[in-house]
């Protein structure tokens, strides 16, 4: 997710990188035949040996040369000197070296790069199988992140009416609902939420017991020229004001999502710690949307000689996340898997290594793509919602089976289809 909600399918999609197709390589003219060094045609050699067998006898004179009499007709003319430059053949050798150099750098490129990734899809793909344990199922403690027409005015009483239906029997108990972006400076306009109030008051009608969450965020300036720039103290100073002026509101916690958010980012745990006062002093909930942790070591550190923005933290800096925040969601989604039983694996791993540094008094979700697209980061077909279930249920199995403040959080509810909520039902709810 991006601090705005991001279109899933339809309202967004990636453009293919161009790229050139290399010409084909001219192949060289064919060479002239050879020529003497002198630049003249050649005389014919006069013959050696006697002139004939029937004329007459030669006279005295040295003895011819041993070996077998030549045949009749001219002698055959005496090959031409080299020339000074290399033969075609020669040429080509001396080309080898430098086409066989070449070659091994390629092998080598592939075999570091094709074989790990190989490797990591074959342990993904182990990491699937298996049974989840008995229980592993949903702990009335899930969340769902909503969409912005909630809050702006083109939602009615009778939609409200709908979802409250929807997630009636489910164990959803927080709802993030989209209530920003942020300004690049860290304040919110209140006309961006009009009916927020409205909001709440129906969701409290419909659904007693749970809560609405204001889902901010914004685009951070590491991600490109512009942006929210954490570094920036009063900056930080008027996030955490826009998050008490929702509060203020009558939400019942504040969500934040700033992307993309490079591991290790002092500020960004300098400003959880300044909303955590707040949401403390207001007995409301702060929740945050996270990256994906490393699925190899330090994978986030190469990832950034290549990409500006990595996509995943390391497992230290996603437990001192964890350890300053209520709820921490996994944006588990967006993986670029290619098979359903790679992703499952995927989120299998994810889950494991979010539990084993989340304090158990942390609010742990994993999300779970409510939305189809084909793109180079998502694969559809692969990134189902059973697959994540499932693969949710074996990571807790694995790790932390009786783990109480665990959930899953479907992403995002305008772009849901009724196979997601079947899935979704029958995998964990039940």
């Amino acid at each position: 997710m991006s601090g705005s909600v991001p279109a899933p399918a339809s309202e967004s999609a990636s453009e293919p990188v161009s790229g050139s197709v290399p010409a084909p390589a001219c192949e060289p003219a064919s060479e002239p035949g050879p020529v003497p060094a002198s630049g003249r045609t050649l005389d014919p050699a006069p013959r050696s040996g006697p002139e004939s067998r029937s004329g007459p006898e030669p006279r005295s004179g040295p003895a011819p040369r041993s070996g077998p009499e030549p045949r009749s007709g001219p002698a055959p003319q005496p090959g031409p000197e080299p020339r000074s430059g290399p033969e075609p053949e020669s040429a080509k050798k001396r080309r080898r070296p430098w086409v066989r150099r070449v070659r091994r750098t390629v092998l080598v490129l592939a075999l570091v790069l094709v074989v790990p990734l190989a490797a990591v899809e074959a342990a993904l793909r182990v990491n699937y199988m298996g049974d989840p344990a008995g229980g592993t199922h949903t702990r009335n403690r899930d969340a769902m992140w909503l969409g912005h027409a909630w809050v702006d005015g083109r939602k009615k009483d009778a939609d409200v009416t709908a979802l409250a239906g929807r997630l009636k029997d489910t164990g959803v108990r927080d709802l993030y609902v989209h209530t920003g972006p942020l300004e690049h400076d860290g304040t919110l306009p209140t006309s961006v939420y009009p009916r927020a109030r409205w909001f709440i008051d129906a969701v409290h009608r419909e659904l007693p017991g749970v809560r609405v969450q204001a889902f901010l965020g914004d685009v951070l300036a590491n991600g490109g020229p512009e942006g929210l720039e954490l570094s920036d103290a009063a900056t930080r100073a008027e996030v955490v004001r826009s998050a008490g002026q929702v509060l203020d509101t009558g939400y019942e916690g504040v969500h934040m999502d700033l992307e993309p958010l490079h591991s290790g980012d002092e500020h960004y745990l300098d400003l959880l710690d300044d909303l955590r006062k707040l949401t403390k002093d207001r007995d409301a909930q702060l929740s945050v949307a996270a990256h994906q942790i490393d699925p190899l070591p330090h994978l986030h550190s190469v990832a950034g000689l290549v990409a500006d923005h990595p996509k995943w933290w390391s497992q230290e800096f996603f437990g001192q996340v964890a350890r300053r925040v209520d709820q921490i969601a996994v944006m588990s989604y967006d993986t670029a898997r290619l098979l359903e039983s790679t992703y499952g694996g995927y989120v299998a791993q994810q889950t494991s290594l979010a539990l084993e540094v989340t304090p158990p008094t942390t609010h742990l979700l994993m999300g779970l793509p409510f939305y189809y697209e084909n793109n180079p980061s998502h694969w559809g077909h692969a990134e189902t919602v059973a697959a994540a279930v499932r693969g949710a249920r074996l990571g807790l199995s694995r790790t932390d089976p009786d783990r109480e403040l665990f959930g899953l959080a479907p992403y995002i509810d305008f772009a849901a289809t009724e196979t997601n909520w079947k899935e979704f039902e029958d995998g964990w709810v039940r």
